[in-house]
């Protein structure tokens, strides 16, 4: 926590202002290129933010590459990481490193992409705060029971997000990011087909919902085919995720418990009917979700290459 809170202290809006001064027009000019190219680029980039800080802080370890199948993105919570996220980073780093060579790291380019992504598909812009190094550990076995996954209790969820310095109401209001992109049928299918001894259809589903996503999702369909989260606006950043809850049509279990609990039901009701307030919340949350576990000062390195440590 000492190392948390020392790292926030340490993160400033203008990091860069002597080094780097245009490297957020840098990385925006990549985004909107590689967005053009692939819608994927939004929900791609945005999981990679999410996937990075929560396991290590938010350091960049995610985007290291091995031979050995060893590292973060190799564990089984990341394989369904989409390549076009890592190539978003990777695009954009070139790009900074062209003007401003070894100067800005992964970490602040990927917080900078996920801002960017938000921004470009309707969502709210804010202030990144920049200052992060890029890790130098990245390994496969600190996964397990640090992400937040699609068939998590409350209870379990909340735990996640609190030991990351992280509340309910940014829980709630980061969950919204399911706003857009897409989920695999095999992390779903359960609520379909098996949910428990009594009932095979996990009754919190509305059901009319239920037999269209079994139409999308048959029995032992192929683990490649997604569907969109979002059916009512899957390429729009809004607040259409809460509605849904609320109708009973949230597609993970992780994502209908929030509409569930006493404690975030109020919230998710306030985020349906106010976009304003899931806006301000969602900004702010990502702004706490981004000084997790950061690494400052002569901690970690500016890496040259985001897929190996120098």
């Amino acid at each position: 926590m000492a190392m948390v809170r020392g790292g926030e202290a340490q993160l400033t809006q203008n990091f860069y202002r002597v080094q780097c001064p245009n490297v957020e027009l840098i990385v925006r000019q990549a985004v909107t290129k590689k967005m053009s190219q692939t819608f994927v680029t939004v929900p791609a980039t945005l999981r990679l933010f999410f996937h990075d800080c929560f396991v290590e802080g938010c350091d960049a370890s995610i985007l290291i590459q091995s031979t050995k199948g060893d590292t973060e993105k190799d564990a089984s919570d990341n394989l369904s990481l989409a390549g076009d996220g890592f190539d978003t980073v990777i695009k954009a780093k070139q790009a900074v490193e062209a003007a401003c060579p070894g100067v800005v790291s992964c970490a602040d380019i990927l917080a900078i992409a996920a801002r960017d992504v938000v921004l470009m598909s309707g969502g709210p812009n804010f202030s990144v705060e920049l200052g992060r190094r890029d890790g130098l550990v990245s390994h496969r076995w600190r996964v397990p029971g640090n992400l937040p996954t699609p068939e998590l209790s409350f209870n379990l969820l909340s735990w996640i997000f609190r030991k990351n310095n992280l509340s309910v109401t940014d829980m709630t209001a980061l969950s919204g990011a399911h706003t857009i992109g897409f989920a695999h049928c095999n992390r779903f299918a359960s609520r379909l087909y098996s949910f428990n001894a009594t009932h095979k259809v996990d009754p919190s589903l509305n059901p009319t919902y239920a037999r269209q996503l079994m139409q999308a999702c048959p029995r032992n369909v192929d683990p490649r085919v997604a569907i969109s989260m979002d059916p009512q606006t899957p390429n729009v950043f809004d607040n259409a995720y809460y509605r849904e809850l609320v109708n009973g049509r949230g597609i993970f279990s992780s994502d209908q418990v929030l509409f569930g609990n006493p404690i975030s039901k109020p919230i998710v009701k306030n985020f349906s009917v106010n976009p304003q307030s899931f806006t301000s919340a969602f900004s702010q949350a990502m702004i706490r979700l981004g000084r997790v576990g950061v690494k400052t000062g002569n901690n970690g390195e500016i890496r040259r290459d985001c897929s190996r440590f120098n």
